[in-house]
């Protein structure tokens, strides 16, 4: 089986579990229900700030001890102090030893907007997203059919959510909803866990102009950015450069330091 169909079946089996053990009455009465979002594209168009989406993540099946013993509150207030435009956080315990209170922690320590990062298959995960604080979702198009990427992007708007439409495949894009707000696409391949930025590059121009557009995984490098930014790419989401160094902030801090001198020599050049 491959890995995303084998994380697929499982979270549906999980899924079910949790909806017997924590109902959606009690995921509403949750103290985010009702508190508003802050909203993900604005920070990441914002002039001030360099669109990185910095990730907290424990490990991945293609790397299963990228940083174990990270602290969510350490981190991500790190990052943020380093000046990352928004979190993503991964929730997904099984695969990526995430938890739904890694989210509710970084909510608590940050003001900034929080994507849930975890393989959605199930209307009951958008609920339970906005009753631990995120403020969008992932929706990937591998996993879901074009009724389901309405259904739940329809939701999460209904939430005050934003929904970022991951796609690997031009397509994909079919797959679109009118409710999608940002659209990513997956340098790394879910099938096989190989990654090249080269994926976004191949894919850009055929991307809604309408839509904020997320590069994810495998960047590396300030020149990566550099010529994502030419591309027309307005975010980019890294997390295992940031989180397989000891200081995951720190390593946030000097990419974002490399960046902006970077981008005065490429507007000097």
């Amino acid at each position: 089986m491959k890995i995303l169909e084998e994380i697929v079946a499982h979270k549906k089996k999980e899924i079910a579990t949790r909806k017997q053990l924590v109902p959606i009455a009690l995921l509403e009465g949750s103290i985010h229900y009702d508190t508003p979002t802050v909203s993900l594209c604005k920070y990441l168009l914002r002039e001030d700030k360099q669109g990185i989406i910095a990730e907290f993540k424990r490990r991945s099946p293609s790397n299963p001890n990228i940083n174990l013993y990270a602290s969510v509150e350490e981190v991500s207030i790190a990052y943020m102090q380093a000046g990352a435009s928004a979190l993503s956080v991964l929730t997904d315990e099984h695969f990526f030893g995430g938890k739904n209170e890694d989210l509710r922690l970084a909510r608590k320590f940050n003001y900034a907007p929080i994507l849930r990062k975890d393989f959605v298959v199930d209307e009951y995960q958008i609920i339970e997203a906005k009753s631990i604080g995120a403020d969008a979702v992932l929706l990937i198009a591998d996993c879901l059919s074009k009724s389901e990427v309405k259904q739940f992007s329809e939701q999460a708007t209904s939430l005050g959510m934003e929904v970022l439409f991951e796609i690997r495949e031009e397509v994909e894009l079919d797959k679109l909803s009118d409710k999608i707000d940002l659209v990513g696409v997956n340098n790394r391949n879910l099938k096989d866990f190989t990654v090249s930025i080269e994926q976004s590059l191949q894919l850009a121009e055929r991307l809604p102009t309408e839509m904020v557009k997320v590069s994810e995984s495998g960047i590396e490098r300030a020149e990566d950015i550099i010529e994502l930014r030419l591309s027309g790419f307005q975010g980019f989401l890294i997390g295992t450069s940031f989180m397989a160094h000891p200081s995951p902030g720190k390593q946030c801090q000097r990419f974002l330091e490399q960046l902006a001198n970077a981008s005065v020599k490429t507007q000097q050049d």
